[in-house]
């Protein structure tokens, strides 16, 4: 107790003078940021209960793409001296040939190092689905996912699908008190709106990360070839670990799946991509129908027009669509009216002025549709009905497409001679057709050679117009002016090439 009156009065006096700025109305301001502040945490809160963590035990080898799974970045040193030589088995890098070192067995490979890994996920059904990244789980052994709630649980793949990089797990035992997410429209969704993403980076398990949605449809260039659809980027910090797990918006619903981060040296830069909510849905909800989300094409090589307009590689009345660089034998447009070089602008009414919209277009009608292509070709206006046929298996369109040597440039010859077809030449070449022209010898360093087209080409037209016998085929070469679009034959796929003398 204080008894000494003057420091009584002067303690008093003290907190007279605190107490009315203590208790003072709060700034229309500050109580904004208030309530802004509780809404990212009653939004944290209710979005955490439909996240599980995901832990999984992998064997390297089992990966479609090991080279560049993430989870290859948690090995341990021991483990990834493991995959090096796993790796050298089979490729005889260091010089070890294919017998490898320290196998146990003399000709035995080593067995590949059994992984440990760790992601996120969602609960997407409250029967027990749970959606997350194909990379996460590709190859797994054994699953298990933690709830919330602490429960851990034993899970299955239902159904992955690569090219989306997403997959569907099942828990094994029959669970209550699940709480499914909810989507929201990501075609709705701004750029500049809230972004939340809610996941396990680094093991740090329900972490909440917030920022806002950067870009939206955004193509990621070294996956172009894999994927039909684009991305969510976003600044909320997204790491290791945090694949599979949401982002969502200010109400909580789902905008994007994280799946990607930027890095610059090996370390995260703050950029993080996510696959949007309506791509997530559908392929999720035909996972759980079917296993396995079979996408359509049609069989053709394309490319960009602008890009090539742009680079002066063709001449066409089209301003913008998607060139036809090859027909794949056996594919669905082999025998059809399409041809290379002709550019499509539409499908079924519907403006396919990228690759990626045509792929995104087409991927998702069922196999045996007929699908109508708008075409630009030369100075026609054509319309080619093909039947999409479904997609193979993303390995197996890899295995059969090797990587071709890279081009030189140009000299100025055409430098290939052609002759009528007949059956000793076909046989001789080993191809199937009796008729025609073909290709027998190119001059080395000709512009020929240098585009890459060989002895056994099977030359169908010349800038668009059919040639069935070497007369023609030099009548419309010599019509030509400062460049020769050829189409050929080669191994059953239809090709082009547009020889040309480049400016130095």
């Amino acid at each position: 107790m204080i008894r000494h009156p003057l420091l009584l009065r002067a303690v008093l006096a003290a907190v007279m003078a605190v107490v009315p700025v203590a208790v003072q109305a709060a700034t229309p301001a500050l109580e904004l940021a208030r309530q802004l502040n509780e809404a990212f945490v009653e939004v944290a809160e209710s979005a955490s209960r439909s996240v599980v963590v995901i832990y999984v035990q992998s064997r390297a080898d089992k990966m479609a793409d090991a080279d560049n799974n993430p989870l290859l970045e948690q090995l341990t040193e021991e483990q990834r001296e493991q995959w090096e030589r796993f790796l050298e088995f089979f490729s005889g890098r260091g010089g070890r040939g294919s017998r490898g070192r320290d196998s146990g067995e003399e000709g035995a490979a080593p067995k590949a190092p059994l992984i440990s890994g760790q992601g996120s996920g969602m609960i997407v059904r409250e029967d027990g689905y749970i959606l997350t990244n194909n990379h996460v789980v590709e190859g797994a052994e054994d699953i298990v996912v933690i709830l919330r709630d602490g429960r851990e649980l034993r899970a299955e793949i239902r159904g992955r699908d690569p090219e989306s990089d997403l997959a569907v797990l099942k828990l094994k035992a029959k669970v209550t008190g699940l709480t499914a997410v909810k989507f929201a429209d990501s075609d709705k969704v701004r750029v500049g709106q809230f972004a939340i993403a809610i996941g396990a980076p680094f093991k740090l398990d329900y972490s909440v990360t917030f920022g806002h949605v950067s870009a939206k449809g955004r193509e990621v260039g070294e996956m172009r070839e894999l994927i039909d659809q684009d991305f969510i980027q976003t600044d909320a910090n997204i790491n290791m670990g945090n694949s599979g797990g949401p982002l969502v918006d200010i109400e909580g619903e789902v905008i994007g799946v994280n799946s990607m981060i930027r890095t610059s040296m090996g370390a995260p830069v703050g950029i993080g991509f996510s696959i949007p909510s309506n791509v997530a849905r559908e392929v999720s909800d035909r996972l759980i129908a079917d296993g396995k989300f079979p996408r359509s094409w049609l069989g053709i090589g394309i490319a960009d027009l602008h890009e090539l307009l742009q680079a002066k590689e063709i001449e066409t009345r089209a301003t913008n669509g998607v060139l036809v660089r090859r027909i794949e034998a056996g594919g669905p447009a082999e025998n059809t009216e399409l041809r290379p070089a002709d550019v499509i602008v539409a499908v079924d009414g519907k403006a396919t002025p990228t690759t990626k919209q045509l792929r995104s277009t087409v991927s998702r009608k069922r196999a045996g549709t007929e699908v109508t292509l708008d075409v630009v070709r030369g100075d026609e206006f054509l319309k080619v009905k093909v039947t999409a046929g479904e997609k193979p298996p993303r390995d197996q369109l890899f295995a059969a497409r090797r990587p071709k040597s890279k081009r030189e440039a140009p000299t100025i010859e055409l430098g290939m001679t052609v002759k009528d077809l007949n059956k000793e030449l076909a046989k001789e070449f080993h191809v199937e057709a009796t008729e025609g022209v073909i290709i027998t010898e190119v001059a080395d360093g000709s512009l020929a050679a240098q585009f890459e087209l060989k002895a056994g080409d099977l030359v169908t037209d010349i800038n668009h117009v059919p040639v069935a016998s070497v007369k023609e085929f030099r009548d419309e070469v010599r019509k030509a002016k400062g460049r020769v679009l050829v189409s050929f034959i080669r191994d059953g796929d239809k090709q082009f090439e547009v020889l040309k003398e480049r400016s130095r």
